[in-house]
């Protein structure tokens, strides 16, 4: 192709515009909410006086019972989470809609755990006098500051193939091992209940 240095106007292809490398704070700023939320919960239930009581359901013998089965029904959706995962990742054959399977029951397991949350915190505080009861307050207070930024992260585009992975294995972690701290120590010490 000649180019005719007297033309008014000529037809090159517009320059792409050049593409930055994604920036730190794209992984900083869900790394500084977690942290927040994390330290912000931890502070409250440390300085808050615990009431003892948040709220009780009808039909169910203690506040004890109501959270275990709560956080039982929370722990049965993130396993749902977990298998859909697998299938949305392509590691377990699924069905089409196993990525609208995965999103439901993420959220269905965090709006269970919430009471949860608000009665651990309202009710009983942030407790260290126990090795069971300390881990729990910990991981009670990592699994919102890591789902906080899980949730930041689903938002942000081309991410490393790895990063949502590891970091819902950190949310599915913590919540399992709260759930084992809590609800299976209720059901194995008072036994199961509602």
């Amino acid at each position: 192709m000649t180019v005719d240095p007297n033309a008014a106007t000529q037809s090159f292809p517009p320059p792409q515009p050049a593409r930055r490398a994604p920036g730190a704070a794209r992984y900083l700023v869900p790394a500084l909410v977690a942290a927040a939320v994390a330290v912000g919960l931890g502070v409250y239930g440390r300085t808050h006086d615990p009431a003892g009581t948040a709220f009780n359901i009808a039909g169910f013998s203690s506040t004890g019972a109501v959270k275990s089965w709560l956080a039982t029904t929370a722990f049965f959706f993130a396993l749902v989470q977990l298998v859909s995962a697998f299938m949305v990742y392509g590691k377990l054959p699924g069905p089409r809609w196993a990525p609208k399977l995965h999103r439901w029951s993420g959220r269905i397991a965090f709006v269970v755990a919430v009471p949860v949350a608000v009665h651990c915190l309202y009710a009983l505080g942030y407790q260290t006098y126990e090795t069971r009861v300390m881990a729990h307050s910990i991981l009670g207070c990592f699994f919102f500051g890591v789902f906080s930024a899980k949730m930041l992260l689903l938002r942000s585009e081309r991410l490393p193939g790895w990063l949502l992975p590891l970091v819902g294995g950190l949310v599915f972690t913590a919540l399992t091992l709260i759930w084992l701290t809590s609800a299976l120590w209720f059901f194995r010490t008072f036994g199961v209940t509602t």
